[in-house]
């Protein structure tokens, strides 16, 4: 809610909720405030909008195709308030204007290009027992669509301490320094290999296909299974990992992804 009151502001501006847009955006891998020297305002937790923070913006920008002017337009505000996937956009690429004078992105690995070991062949995957939610037909179908490019198969296995990806339904903070934030905005997050965790917001509304409302499971299981292959956001806005989540729609694996996952495990 504290985004709808900041649209309008830029550079030099003092607002209430500032603070707040400075939060998600070191959440997401934007700002990083270093240097707290006592003769400058430029503070992650004040509402001075600074220029590092006008620096993020434009970058935030950059990745989701807007115009960067490191100003809070309407464009940006709608978009930072869509809901998302939890994980950092660090690694997002996009490279400067091509010949047809268009924006051309593309997938990106997650930082130290972590991956899954060459000589491993079945990837064991399991749920948090007692999940209010069954995910396994979703996760087992997204695991499917990402066999047919890769070289892994995929097991389930009961259990959920020795399996190499572990998938569960969490509410807020729950022990892995990503709390979740309730209904309607980061949606889901997921580890680099070989950690293997993947965890759903139990506070959404997940279901199963394009229903009004509702977080597709699938969808968004494919997305953090991307994470957990080693992929970071694309900017790429029909890849299934473009950041943001497509509520009631299903979205499935695009060109880039599949160049993507090929890249990095050849």
């Amino acid at each position: 809610m504290f985004l709808k009151n900041l649209q309008g502001y830029q550079k030099g501006d003092q607002v209430n909720g500032i603070k707040y847009l400075k939060e998600y955006l070191q959440n997401f891998g934007y700002l990083s405030y270093h240097d707290k020297s006592s003769s400058s305002i430029n503070y992650d937790d004040d509402d001075f909008f600074d220029e590092k923070l006008e620096s993020a913006i434009k970058t935030y920008q950059i990745n989701f195709n807007l115009n960067p002017t490191g100003f809070l337009d309407s464009k940006t505000i709608t978009m930072m308030s869509r809901p998302r996937c939890g994980v950092s956009d660090h690694g997002m690429t996009s490279s400067r204007k091509n010949n047809d004078s268009q924006f051309h992105s593309h997938y990106a690995f997650l930082p130290g290009n972590h991956k899954w070991p060459s000589n491993k062949t079945i990837i064991t995957y399991a749920f948090q027992p007692g999940d209010p939610i069954d995910a396994s037909e979703p996760i087992r179908r997204a695991l499917i669509e990402w066999s047919k490019y890769t070289s892994f198969a995929y097991e389930k296995i009961n259990d959920i301490n020795t399996a190499d990806v572990k998938i569960g339904f969490y509410r807020w903070g729950h022990g892995d320094g990503i709390p979740f934030d309730g209904r309607w905005h980061t949606l889901a997050h997921a580890f680099a290999p070989t950690d293997g965790r993947l965890h759903y917001d139990a506070d959404e509304k997940w279901v199963n296909g394009a229903v009004p409302g509702g977080a597709d499971l699938m969808t968004v299981g494919l997305h953090e299974l991307g994470h957990v292959l080693g992929l970071a956001h694309s900017t790429v806005e029909a890849a299934i990992m473009y950041p943001i989540v497509p509520i009631g729609h299903t979205k499935g694996l695009n060109a880039d992804d599949i160049q993507g996952i090929q890249a990095l495990y050849t």
